[in-house]
């Protein structure tokens, strides 16, 4: 009889020492990292996947929470920061683009990773099985280089009078960059169009590329996506004007910085797709089971000031195709 009263004095007193605190602790957040290599376009990104993000529910602090980590331009600092990201716990790993994704996927097996922007074939770059079945921790949004490329080349060719060669700007630091190159050349061949190779490897290098491709006889330029050259864009601009190319570039971005024209896909509706995904995988969904997705929504911008500034006059048939006209 004692001994039951002593228990229960001693559950008693038990109760009343566990704080509120200790009684009322909040389950845990899901955490999710982010990674990208260029500062401010990663900012950008980031910061339009967490709206995306928010439309679904979730609120940084309050249900959800963020861990961010940039490479500053410097790719070979991806290996330690997803390191870092894996130390703190992350519960999705979120990659801006192709070089992100393959520095997280070698660093993890266990962690769900959605990526913003990869090559236009993973399956053949050794990222994943398939697009409906990726086959491991992998998913996310890809872009179609070669059907965008092929029509960014129409549109120069509809816009600058009697077009007979472009110059490629490209990054051969890009381990996609040769591929992309060639997935030009059926429909420059269709287009009679021949390409001239700007290949740039470093900011130093875009003078002499730039005085190359005008010697050779380029009439115009197409700009392929890379952490330098996106990192350089008002250098690309400056000397585009300089010597008078009439460009397209893959994102709007260039458009608004000062470029003369872009065509690719709606970033906005591919983080719109990426954040349901990464829903998905908080919710207990295996990413192998969530296909990768490509882009079904695309946007023509044109920047007017910039085609007055090369003396150049947009065809009224290819500005009533824009979507956003620049004025």
């Amino acid at each position: 009889m004692i001994r039951r009263v002593n228990v229960r004095l001693l559950l008693a007193v038990l109760l009343f020492t566990v704080s509120p605190a200790q009684a009322q602790q909040p389950a845990r957040l899901p955490k999710i990292g982010f990674l990208g290599v260029r500062p401010d376009d990663s900012k950008t990104t980031f910061e339009s996947f967490k709206r995306q993000f928010q439309m679904l529910g979730y609120v940084d602090g309050k249900n959800i929470v963020y861990e961010y980590r940039n490479a500053e331009n410097k790719p070979e600092r991806l290996p330690t920061l997803v390191d870092e990201l894996i130390r703190v716990k992350v519960d999705v790993l979120v990659v801006a683009a192709t070089n992100e994704a393959l520095a997280a996927k070698n660093a993890t097996k266990a962690i769900p990773i959605v990526g913003l922007n990869l090559v236009s074939d993973p399956v053949q770059s050794g990222l994943i099985e398939s697009l409906a079945r990726p086959g491991a921790n992998l998913t996310g949004f890809t872009q179609i280089t070669g059907e965008l490329g092929g029509k960014r080349l129409e549109l120069l060719k509809e816009t600058v009078v009697k077009l007979t060669r472009v110059a490629v700007l490209w990054d051969p630091k890009v381990f996609t960059s040769d591929q992309t190159l060639k997935d030009l050349q059926a429909p420059a061949s269709a287009l009679g169009l021949q390409l001239h190779s700007m290949e740039v490897s470093s900011p130093d290098k875009f003078d002499g590329a730039f005085r190359d491709a005008v010697k050779a006889g380029s009439g115009a330029l197409t700009v392929n996506l890379s952490a330098m050259i996106n990192s350089n864009q008002r250098r690309v601009h400056k000397l585009a004007t300089k010597h008078q190319l009439p460009a397209i570039y893959a994102r709007a971005e260039f458009v608004q910085s000062g470029g003369l024209m872009s065509y690719g896909a709606d970033r906005d509706a591919g983080f719109a797709r990426a954040a349901v995904m990464v829903d998905k995988i908080i919710k207990g969904t295996n990413p192998m089971e969530i296909s990768v997705e490509r882009p079904t929504k695309f946007e023509f911008v044109i920047n007017l000031k910039t085609a007055k500034q090369i003396g150049l006059t947009i065809p009224p048939n290819v500005l009533a195709r824009a979507d956003k006209v620049i004025k």
